[in-house]
């Protein structure tokens, strides 16, 4: 994975002089250290939800972000899970959502259920006390869902591709007056499952209409694609020497047999007590065979992928944000967006097949700042891979020592 960092277009822009920006930029950019600073002139009322919703001064990524999407600029934004970009962009779009006119303003494409239904609920939080601001989720697998048959012109639409797709086609929603277009972990919903479904979406809308890309990670065949969406924009990229995992602390098992993970993974948490974690499969009848060891094993886990209905997904991600399953296997499904506070461990009993997933996947731990563990189960064949993520993440993954229950209790204390 190569970052565009090198052109001559890009410079480090940093008028802030604590020199906390980590990003380089197309642009001078100002940054905005408070959410009530009197050139960002955020509405009042937009204010009040921002701070009811538990911010009190903007993230690096807010601080440089907001103002370019409020201005009307196309943005291409680079942001690690964890760091705020939902709030970035509902925050830009609910800043200029003009309340007097009953129709579709902005759209916002995720490319899973689950990122959908979490973005709606920070833009129900975000606009609580915005008066008749109007919101939508239109997403598939659930009967809900399934039998809308009238026109939704809700200020805002969240959504997935295929289900925006669909009720498009249908004229159920309208993208005649739509001004702003959010695509967030575009990297994904870029990929070539859903480039025909984006392209259709798009053709509905205004040329004219601003298009901002959000994505941890921003391979080369991205800018490739965006070059041809956007107009000008204004490129908000992470320098290399800042795609860091600071806060997690990794580790290896050697385990060198892939018949032996089990017995090893069972013996870590025999080890210490693990409060909420989370385990990487990349199949997903793999992921409900080991549910299903380990509950013979006396655990209480859920398995979590593709497979299953809507309804399933959500009632187990109900339960596990709320901490009735403490265990969850899944696929990486889960791997991106998806911010659960509680989730400490975080552990690969498959290496993904994909190394720019490696970030995204041990990024549900030490979200927000917060210390997290992450711990590779491997076999005698990946150890180069171990090697070849230390390198491109700028990071250290040790073997996991003995003495592994004080180092739990040290690293996440």
């Amino acid at each position: 994975m190569e970052y565009q960092t090198e052109s001559e277009d890009f410079n480090i822009k940093n008028e802030n002089e604590d020199n906390d920006n980590p990003y380089i930029t197309n642009e001078d950019l100002k940054l905005y250290k408070k959410f009530d600073d009197e050139d960002l002139n955020l509405r009042p009322e937009l204010l009040k939800g921002i701070y009811s919703y538990g911010y009190e001064i903007p993230s690096p990524i807010q601080k440089i972000a907001i103002k370019p999407m409020v201005d009307g600029k196309d943005v291409i934004a680079q942001s690690q899970s964890g760091t705020g970009k939902t709030a970035t962009f509902i925050i830009g779009i609910l800043q200029n959502i003009d309340l007097m006119r009953e129709e579709t303003q902005a759209i916002i494409i995720c490319h899973t259920r689950e990122l959908a239904i979490q973005t709606h609920n920070v833009l129900k939080g975000l606009s609580k006390y915005l008066e008749n601001i109007s919101y939508s989720l239109c997403i598939g697998g659930s009967r809900k869902n399934k039998f809308i048959n009238k026109k939704d012109n809700s200020h805002i639409i969240v959504g997935t591709p295929g289900r925006l797709c669909d009720l498009m086609g249908k004229k159920l929603i309208s993208g005649e007056k739509i001004t702003k277009i959010v695509i967030d972990e575009a990297d994904e919903v870029l990929s070539f499952s859903f480039q025909a479904q984006v392209k259709e979406i798009l053709n509905t809308m205004p040329e004219d209409a601003q298009l901002c890309l959000f994505s941890a990670t921003m391979p080369d065949e991205l800018f490739e694609l965006t070059d041809k969406l956007t107009v000008n924009p204004v490129k908000i990229l992470l320098n290399e020497d800042n795609i860091t995992l600071d806060g997690i602390k990794q580790y290896y098992v050697n385990v060198q047999k892939d018949n032996w993970k089990y017995d090893t993974l069972v013996e870590l948490y025999g080890c210490v007590s693990i409060g909420q974690s989370i385990i990487y499969i990349n199949n997903k009848g793999k992921a409900d065979w080991l549910v299903e060891q380990l509950i013979e094993n006396n655990f209480s886990p859920a398995s979590f992928h593709s497979n299953m209905t809507q309804q399933e997904r959500q009632d187990i991600m109900t339960n596990f944000r709320n901490g009735n399953i403490r265990v969850l296997v899944a696929t990486d499904v889960i791997a991106r967006g998806i911010d659960v506070q509680q989730v400490s461990v975080v552990i690969n009993y498959d290496m993904p097949k994909e190394s720019e997933t490696y970030i995204h996947r041990i990024g549900r731990s030490g979200r927000f700042g917060r210390k997290g563990l992450a711990i590779n189960l491997i076999n005698n064949k990946q150890m180069s891979m171990i090697r070849h993520l230390e390198k491109m993440y700028n990071t250290k993954i040790e073997a996991l020592p003995n003495n592994l229950k004080k180092l739990v209790e040290e690293d996440l204390e």
